[in-house]
């Protein structure tokens, strides 16, 4: 039987070749990518240029052009595309302070990325999320600890974030050495982007001063670009001093173009054009003709909406010319070569990834390990921590602790096995010695503990999920998939639903066998925007079939004990943002005697809280308290189980509060009471393993924050004021922190001998070496991540320091390890009031190394620059 083997872009190449009996220049492969770029614009009609310039680019047959979908993501791991290694979210790699761990850990990502959409490509598909091109990393500063997007990014220190965002673009982008690029990665969000969510798409970033934009905001963009090469930028929702960020003329066109000589792709946030003219959004373009063309006359290549069809009209209405057009399609069609998107995969050394990689064995321990140096160890008091192997009784409270779920966060992959942190800790202790109850849910008394692990389709755990691009289910099934969770889906943040199926106007089915494990009332809770209909056994039991947003409703269902119940809910979308959530399963009330009383055996107690990204996010619909829209209104952990952890504590026994979560919270109780405190973030798909290792010193912890932590929201300026100088992050905060930026404990303990200094006297443009002894004073092997901040003494308006260097190491017990910091002429780089520039300027400046940002953990040395 003939298999259909030959890709879709080889049949337009097939097609091309017959009809013009010669490789034409934009096909041969001997040019350069510019010179093929330039030949095959020269050959495309207007209305194909433009349709170029939307991230759904169509085919075109009669040139041999596939198409391609430009939407990719790769957070983590390669997301919403089916089975993906998930690695730590990404505030997590930003605590291990380990720039090559994550340029290795992206070199795999990129990996998995090719080896899938080769395997697309092998099936003739090219729809969003298969391509090459990710829109990743996040490198906006997080300046205040309720953004709810905090945990997509690196932290709040420009020089980590840069670093680790060059390590990012270089693991995905492959070192230049190969003929074709491995993947595109994008520097998102350009350029004074980091919330609030509930107003992005009006809110205007004004009176940002110039130290403030070059200091903070810009550093990591300017790294990004100049030193890693980035493919692709990505302009932000917001306005910047009044113009849309995808218009600015000061972001777009004076820095990012004509400063840094940046002549690659610039890209724009999903639906960022339409808010241009979007009524009740920035309003500052009078049509989709006048934003459309402002934006790509500012540099703004490609539109993530469709806003840019209606650059044919605004061609003819005179407010932009083809050859303006033409210079974005240049830059689009110039990547893809530099891909090799055009091709033929034999000459593509990338293409011969294998799709065994994906979630391979290789993969798996480094995401393990990646978990394992994100874990930041935040108090042990009295050495509670390595918990004894030899308990006779551990008790594990809280709701994250069998959450597989929450290990994913956000802008993730799935990954066929994740260990939760209850799994990791019975890796530990036989069953019997451990006693488990939930205790809470993140923020409610009552909380609902679901039955999906009874639930089937055809043998297969959970529901299946089928899906179609018509309101009524007409047509053909675009895509299916297995969802063994709860249905959570949000379409925030122009989110699909899964590859290949529409933002809005599209249907879905889930279909699933329940077995009732007793006989009792179960309840089928469903919310949606729009409509929805339940059927349980083929009789519809709860429907709400309406456009619109649809309350919370909740059927009970009175089971018995081994039946099976056929459960079918079908959605339908509209317009608008989609949103399905669906549950099944009881509600359990809090009980705080019967906890005290189950755990009354228990030796230690392991609390596992925190928040979820069901809590904290891009544009969410939660409004719960402490949270709106996706961030927070407090950082202080919910309520509940603060309550319930000062249960715990009455009881006598160590309590260890293990957190979850993806930014700064308060813990000034906890800190002072609770026994121990290990901040594990959003750990990936081996997080509960790796929390185990630590938690019971098979693993000796060396991370450290990436964010301060501040005792409370009173110490945090207004939520949209985006100054740096009222105090914002430790280069300016002048308050006393629960925890500072830079900070984490050991198993061991680390001395700092006096640094040496390659000069103490060096001359404009000098580089610097600081060689800094370090010994591990304990009984076992440990990591240290030794940081070196630079202070302007004489800027008294400037930051309080600066981090300019570091380094994870490990040291084995007893030695001493002298670790060698390069320092660079930039390092000395601040803004100079008075020529309103960075700039390396003369004088005497404090270099202060040590083992956090904190003051007491600094020694300080002196260097004079003439």
């Amino acid at each position: 039987m003939f298999k259909k083997i030959v890709s879709a872009s080889s049949l337009f190449l097939f097609f091309s070749l017959s009809l013009f009996s010669q490789i034409l220049p934009y096909q041969n492969p001997k040019l350069t990518a510019e010179e093929r770029a330039k030949d095959l614009l020269g050959r495309l009609t207007l209305r194909e240029k433009i349709s170029q310039t939307m991230n759904n680019s169509p085919a075109i047959e009669r040139l041999g052009i596939p198409a391609t979908d430009w939407w990719n993501e790769a957070l983590h791991g390669v997301a919403r595309a089916g089975k993906a290694t998930v690695f730590p979210q990404t505030i997590g790699l930003a605590a291990t302070f380990d720039v090559d761990a994550v340029f290795n850990t992206y070199n795999m990502i990129s990996d998995e990325a090719r080896a899938k959409h080769h395997e697309f490509k092998r099936n003739n598909l090219f729809k969003r999320y298969q391509g090459l091109t990710f829109w990743t990393p996040n490198i906006n500063i997080l300046r205040d600890p309720r953004w709810g997007r905090g945990m997509e990014t690196y932290g709040e220190d420009p020089f980590l974030t840069a670093s680790m965002g060059v390590a990012v673009v270089r693991g995905l982008q492959g070192d230049g050495s190969q003929p074709y690029d491995k993947t595109h990665a994008c520097a998102k969000h350009y350029a004074v982007h980091s919330g609030p969510e509930w107003s992005r798409h009006s809110f205007d970033a004004k009176n940002i001063s110039q130290r403030d934009l070059w200091e903070t905001y810009l550093p990591a963009f300017k790294a990004l670009v100049t030193q890693a090469g980035v493919k692709e930028v990505m302009c932000a929702y917001n306005r910047f001093e009044g113009e849309p960020c995808c218009s600015s003329k000061q972001l777009l066109v004076d820095i990012l173009r004509n400063k840094w000589g940046y002549d690659d792709l610039i890209v724009s946030d999903c639906g960022a054009i339409r808010d241009f003219y979007g009524k009740g959004k920035h309003e500052t373009h009078s049509s989709a003709e006048a934003a459309s063309a402002d934006a790509v006359l500012s540099g703004t290549d490609l539109a993530c909406d469709g806003s840019y069809a209606y650059l044919e009209s605004a061609v003819s209405q005179g407010l932009i010319s083809e050859a303006d057009i033409d210079k974005s399609v240049l830059r689009l069609l110039r990547a893809r070569i530099q891909l090799g998107m055009f091709d033929d995969d034999s000459l593509v050394s990338w293409s011969h990834i294998p799709y065994s990689v994906v979630e391979s064995q290789e993969h798996v321990s480094q995401a393990l390990e990646m978990a394992r140096k994100s874990i930041v160890l935040l108090r042990n008091q009295n050495n509670i921590l390595p918990l004894n192997r030899n308990l006779k009784k551990l008790a594990v409270i809280g709701p994250n602790a069998m959450d597989s779920v929450m290990l994913w966060a956000n802008y993730n992959g799935i990954p066929s096995h994740s260990v939760t942190i209850l799994d990791g800790i019975k890796s530990k202790l036989s069953p019997d010695r451990i006693i488990f109850e939930q205790g809470c849910g993140l923020v409610d008394k009552t909380y609902f503990v679901n039955v999906i692990n009874n639930c089937q389709f055809e043998g297969v755990p959970g529901f299946k999920a089928s899906f179609w691009n018509t309101r009524d289910f007409s047509g053909g099934v675009v895509a299916t998939d297995q969802i063994n969770k709860p249905l959570n889906y949000d379409g925030g943040g122009n989110t699909v639903f899964a590859p290949g199926v529409n933002l809005t106007e599209f249907s879905a089915r889930f279909e699933t066998v329940f077995t009732a494990p007793q006989s009792t009332e179960v309840l089928l809770s469903v919310s949606a925007d729009d409509g929805y209909r339940i059927k349980i056994d083929d009789k519809e039991v709860l429907a709400s079939w309406n456009v619109g947003k649809q309350s919370r409703k909740t059927y009970k269902l009175q089971t018995e004990k081994g039946r099976a119940y056929k459960i079918m809910l079908e959605y339908f979308q509209s317009d608008g943002n989609a949103t399905l959530n669906f549950n099944i399963g009881y509600n359990k009330q809090i009980e705080n005697e019967a906890i005290v009383e189950k755990i009354k055996d228990a030796e230690a107690i392991v609390f596992v809280g925190g928040i979820s990204s069901a809590l904290e996010g891009e544009e969410m619909g939660v409004d719960l308290p402490g949270f709106k829209k996706g961030d927070r209104t407090s950082i202080d952990l919910p309520k509940v189980q603060e309550d319930l952890l000062r249960l715990l504590k009455a009881t006598g026994k160590p309590v260890i509060l293990v957190l979850c979560n993806g930014n700064t919270m308060a813990l000034p109780w906890q800190s002072k009471n609770l026994d121990g405190i290990v901040e594990a973030w959003y750990p990936g798909q081996q997080g509960g393993r790796a929390v185990a290792d630590v938690l019971f010193g098979d693993y000796n912890p060396g991370a450290r924050l990436p964010v301060t932590f501040y005792a409370s929201v009173n110490d945090l300026p207004d939520f949209e004021d985006y100054s740096m100088t009222k105090g914002r992050t430790y280069r300016y905060f002048n308050g006393k922190p629960v925890y500072p930026f830079g900070y984490g404990l050991s198993y061991t303990t680390f001395k700092y001998g006096k640094a040496q200094l390659s000069s103490t006297a060096l001359r404009l443009g000098d580089s610097l070496t600081v060689d800094i002894p370090v010994t591990n004073m304990g009984n076992r092997d440990g990591d240290e991540v030794v940081q070196l901040y630079i202070r302007n003494p004489r800027d008294k308006k400037g930051p309080i320091k600066s981090l300019r260097g570091f380094k994870r190491i490990t040291v084995q017990k007893g030695e001493t390890v002298q670790v060698k910091l390069a320092l660079s002429p930039f390092a000395f780089e601040f803004f100079d009031p008075q020529s309103q520039t960075m700039k390396i300027m003369p004088g005497v400046y404090e270099l202060q190394y040590g083992t956090s940002s904190a003051a007491s953990d600094l020694k300080t040395i002196k260097v004079k620059i003439d």
